[in-house]
């Protein structure tokens, strides 16, 4: 007994440290970001600003930037490099561990992708093609789509935030477009004593129609929103701290405001689900000349029967007499603002990433980011993609547990 206990003791003292020391070697990891230049004429938004940059370089991380691929959100080379970052090529730019874009990748960029490269970027799924995906699912990559992103609350942070901004950003455009200077009927959105104000009818309750109707309500305008969830309409008057008009999505209900609207804003999301409803070409035939729809669900399809994509070189068309502006990417109108809105995720969850000593050790620790990847090492793992495109799928969680 007297020879065992000092034994015992020495092993448990041997063994203890080198266990913590262990465990803070595994987590740390310093990891190479880079970030292209966006190959859309039409994105406009970086996912990086140079403060993001500088605060991942203190932290160790090193930083390739493609030259000129923050000019269109008006961030230059040069206040990049100030804070750390590498001014590369692209080619340079894939051959970092993590891919960090807005648009997702591309034919070309895809070829330059490699094995256990992890890439972040959107995932635009009505602009997908099977075989897109199928190539991503070949060269064995690690994507995780910035719409499936969760938070610690269950929210979509990247999807809340575009939808504030976008919400915003259409009574803006609707002001725009109703105007004399953009051949509109020359409408005020809004009003000034004595004149009845504008009406603007809002479909879903939603964060976008949360903000487009802070939005008009702010400029005076009247605001009509509709939505199924009562618990969505509810949440939205709490929010904005006035009772306004609101009304579940009730087919005769709706043709009535949109008889008299000035502006009709579609912000329904369905990404997790097919429409649930959808504006008749006939409801959009009975509106007012002159009147403007603003479709914000296009990079889902839409939720107007008359909308078909636009883009910023030629944003509206006219169809019955009533202007449609269905620009399916409204957040990089105002790309400055957009870009430092994704800033403020992404670094955070990158300098996440190297503290938990890469990609598959903050999967298993964080449900978001998990929910968030839909291809594992060419697996794919979420079963919306896989339903689009008829495509075989394994759950993530299930996936983690073999590695």
């Amino acid at each position: 007994m007297g020879e065992n206990k000092p034994y015992s003791l020495m092993g448990q003292t041997h063994l203890l440290p080198r266990e913590e020391m262990l465990e803070t070697g595994k987590r740390k990891k310093r990891v190479t970001i880079g970030i292209p230049k966006d190959y859309s004429q039409y994105e406009n938004r970086v996912p990086l600003t140079p403060q993001g940059v500088e605060l991942l370089v203190e932290n160790g991380h090193t930083i390739l930037f493609e030259a000129g691929a923050g000019d269109r959100a008006h961030y230059f080379d040069h206040d990049f490099s100030e804070c750390g970052a590498k001014i590369v090529k692209k080619e340079e730019v894939f051959s970092a561990d993590i891919i960090l874009k807005i648009s997702a990748p591309n034919k070309d960029e895809i070829e330059l992708l490699k094995p256990n490269q992890v890439v972040f970027s959107l995932i635009y799924l009505y602009n997908h093609s099977r075989e897109t995906i199928q190539k991503m699912m070949e060269k064995k990559i690690i994507a995780v789509g910035y719409e499936l992103l969760k938070d610690d609350n269950d929210c979509y942070p990247i999807l809340r935030s575009m939808s504030e901004i976008e919400g915003a950003a259409s009574v803006m455009i609707a002001s725009e477009y109703l105007s004399k200077a953009h051949n509109g009927k020359g409408v005020l959105l809004g009003g000034i004593t004595g004149i009845s104000p504008a009406e603007v009818v809002i479909l879903g309750a939603g964060t976008a129609g949360e903000f487009a109707a802070r939005a008009a309500l702010g400029l005076g305008a009247s605001v009509k929103v509709f939505d199924n969830s009562f618990h969505r309409l509810r949440t939205l008057e709490h929010n904005i701290g006035q009772r306004i008009f609101t009304s579940v999505l009730h087919p005769p209900a709706v043709t009535k405001a949109m008889l008299s609207a000035d502006a009709l804003i579609g912000s329904l999301r369905y990404l997790q689900a097919g429409p649930t409803f959808m504006v008749t070409e006939d409801q959009v035939s009975q509106m007012k000349p002159g009147s403007i729809i603003i479709d914000l669900s296009m990079d889902q399809g839409g939720c107007i029967e008359t909308s078909k994509c636009t883009n910023f070189d030629r944003p509206i068309f006219h169809k019955h007499g009533v202007i449609h502006y269905c620009v399916p990417n409204i957040a990089s109108r105002v790309s400055r603002t957009s870009s430092i809105a994704l800033s403020n995720i992404f670094a955070p969850i990158l300098l996440n990433l190297g503290e938990s000593g890469g990609i598959q050790n903050l999967i298993k620790e964080d449900i978001g980011l998990s929910h968030g990847v839909y291809l594992y090492k060419g697996i794919l793992t979420n079963n919306l993609i896989a339903n689009r495109f008829n495509l075989p799928f394994k759950d993530i969680g299930l996936l983690m547990a073999a590695f």
